[in-house]
C-alpha cells in the first residue's frame, strides 16, 4: 500500500523501466509465442501490460490515456509504445490531479472497496506477474531476456562471472 505520491512516482517509474527493457526485446515473430496451443500469447500478455494500465486506473477517476483491450497488434514496437505512452499518462494524472491524501480514499474496483494506495500496488504487483510469465515466453521464443531485480543468465557473463545455477 502506498501512502506517498513520491513513493508511487519512484516505484511507477522503475517498473516501468523494467517493463520497458523487456517490451524492447520482442519482435513481430514472437508474438505468437505461446507454452500450450491454448494458451495466452506472448503478444496477449504484452499488450494485457499496456492496456491494463487504463482500464484499472480510470476506474479510480483519473483519465489516463491507452489503448483498449482488445486483439493485440501485431507489431511488437506498437505495443511497446501503447505501453509507454499509457505508463506515462498514468505517471502525469497521479502527479496533477492526486495527493497524498488521495492515496486513502476509496473507490469502488471489481465490486471491492479499494484505497488508491492498493490499488497502485495492485497494478504494479499484476504488471509483474504478467511481466514474469513474458520472459518465459521469450525464452522459449529464443528471446534475450534482460535482467529485472537483478542479472538474467545472459548478463552474467558481461559481469565476468558464470551463470548461476
Amino acid at each position: 500500500m502506498f501512502r506517498r505520491i513520491a513513493d508511487v512516482d519512484r516505484a511507477w517509474q522503475a517498473e516501468t523501466e523494467s517493463t520497458l527493457k523487456v517490451l524492447a526485446q520482442l519482435t513481430d515473430a514472437s508474438l505468437n509465442q505461446r507454452v500450450t496451443p491454448d494458451g495466452r500469447s506472448l503478444g496477449f500478455l504484452a499488450w494485457h501490460l499496456a492496456t491494463s494500465i487504463p482500464e484499472m486506473m480510470n476506474r479510480t477517476g483519473l483519465t489516463v490515456e491507452g489503448a483498449d483491450h482488445g486483439p493485440a497488434p501485431a507489431s511488437a514496437e506498437e505495443i511497446r509504445g501503447a505501453y509507454e505512452r499509457a505508463s506515462r499518462s498514468l505517471l502525469e494524472q497521479i502527479r496533477a490531479r492526486w495527493t497524498d491524501a488521495s492515496l486513502e480514499q476509496e473507490v469502488d474496483l471489481y465490486g471491492e472497496r479499494w484505497q488508491n494506495g492498493f490499488t497502485i500496488f495492485a497494478l504494479i504487483a499484476h504488471q509483474t506477474h504478467h511481466r514474469g510469465q513474458v520472459t518465459v515466453l521469450m525464452r522459449q521464443a529464443g528471446l534475450r531476456v534482460p535482467g529485472v531485480y537483478g542479472p538474467a543468465r545472459e548478463e552474467w557473463a558481461t559481469m565476468g562471472m558464470a551463470a548461476m545455477e
